[in-house]
């Protein structure tokens, strides 16, 4: 019988690249995101890939709607398998400029909707010796400037999901907190500015970012291996290793890279 994955924010990004690679890999998938126009285009690849899918149209910044998400996916495949906590949202501006609804805001999605899906998953996957993802960031590493909200969600999600693989070392439960390194999507076009609105625009050039792809890829293998951590780019190992051993100069480094950014918000 396939294994079964829940897959949060699928309807774009790394969460829609998750959804093809679990239909890939045959897997019974459940897609929750808010867009559900989206969520269906991405489902129709899915079945047509040969995977049996269902979607959710939810808010995991919602407790209800997560609780549904867990419900409906249990209904439709009898259990689950495999959490990926994918939802996620940034923001862009700095704290002294940032509306605190702002950092609330992120929070809730990254966060609480990873506390809320794990909560509401737990007893299906310590049933299955199941696997909870995170999909982190460097920001959950490093903090960054211009990033508090984003960042503060991140090393949360890492305190969470740290102690929850502690608590469960003796059931059969495996935590896979993923860092990816910046990835080509729309959450930089998505993210917040100081007033809590969209910002349109990526700083980056996103044809030179990692592809969505790529990370879906290593993070299946990554569940496959039952790994604990993934650090997939250069700069995320290197931002690993230096706030180790060298935190100042990796101060600096942080301070420069954000200073040369398209709009710093430093300049």
């Amino acid at each position: 019988m396939p294994q079964t994955v829940i897959i949060t924010g699928a309807s774009s990004g790394i969460g829609e690249a998750l959804a093809y690679r679990a239909a890939e890999l045959k897997l019974n998938i459940c897609l929750a995101a808010r867009n559900f126009e989206k969520l269906n285009q991405v489902k129709s690849i899915c079945e047509r890939l040969g995977a049996q899918v269902i979607v959710v149209q939810a808010d995991v910044q919602i407790e209800s709607d997560c609780q549904r998400i867990i419900d409906e996916t249990v209904s439709a495949f009898s259990g689950i398998d495999i959490l990926i906590n994918n939802a996620g949202i940034s923001m862009r501006a700095l704290l002294k400029d940032c509306d605190l609804s702002v950092i609330k805001q992120v929070m809730d999605i990254n966060f609480w909707g990873t506390v809320y899906c794990t909560k509401f998953a737990l007893p299906y996957l310590l049933k299955s010796k199941g696997t909870v993802v995170g999909v982190s960031s460097i920001a959950g590493i490093k903090g960054l400037p211009a990033r508090t909200g984003y960042s503060a969600s991140k090393f949360a999600m890492h305190g969470f999901l740290e102690s929850l693989r502690i608590e469960n070392l003796k059931t059969g439960l495996k935590v896979l907190i993923a860092c990816p390194g910046y990835t080509a999507s729309n959450i930089r076009n998505a993210a917040l500015n100081q007033e809590g609105k969209s910002q349109s625009e990526s700083p980056f050039d996103e044809s030179k970012l990692m592809s969505a792809e790529k990370v879906a890829t290593e993070i299946f293998k990554a569940i496959n291996k039952q790994r604990s951590y993934l650090y997939l780019s250069f700069q995320g190992k290197a931002t690993l290793f230096l706030s180790k051993f060298f935190p100042s100069l990796l101060d600096k480094l942080v301070y420069n890279t954000v200073a040369k950014e398209k709009d710093s918000p430093f300049k």
